[in-house]
């Protein structure tokens, strides 16, 4: 089985920065889980449709969601993480 490159866009790292720490620090863990288990139950990773089809996005914790794209089959390349309502609406 081949192993999941995770990469980083700009924009993902620049939202990273503005977490909190402790936001950070739950960042961190859920995507090491990824890389581990992309579909962990604890992810909760689903297809976003509307403005982001083609994306996809997981739970970091509480309110806050990491967005991503396959680049391949292989890569995945984060491009954002925020909050549930100021990424997708209400």
């Amino acid at each position: 089985m081949r192993k999941l490159v995770v990469i980083f866009h700009s924009s993902f790292k620049k939202q990273y920065k503005k977490l909190r720490a402790g936001e950070r620090e739950r960042c961190d863990a859920r995507l090491l889980l990824f890389e581990q288990n992309s579909f962990h139950p604890l992810l909760d990773n689903h297809p976003l449709i509307g403005e982001y089809a083609g994306f996809w996005s997981i739970n970091i914790g509480g309110d806050l969601r990491a967005v991503y794209e396959f680049v391949d089959i292989d890569t995945v390349r984060f491009v954002d993480v925020y909050t549930h309502s100021n990424l997708y609406g209400k």
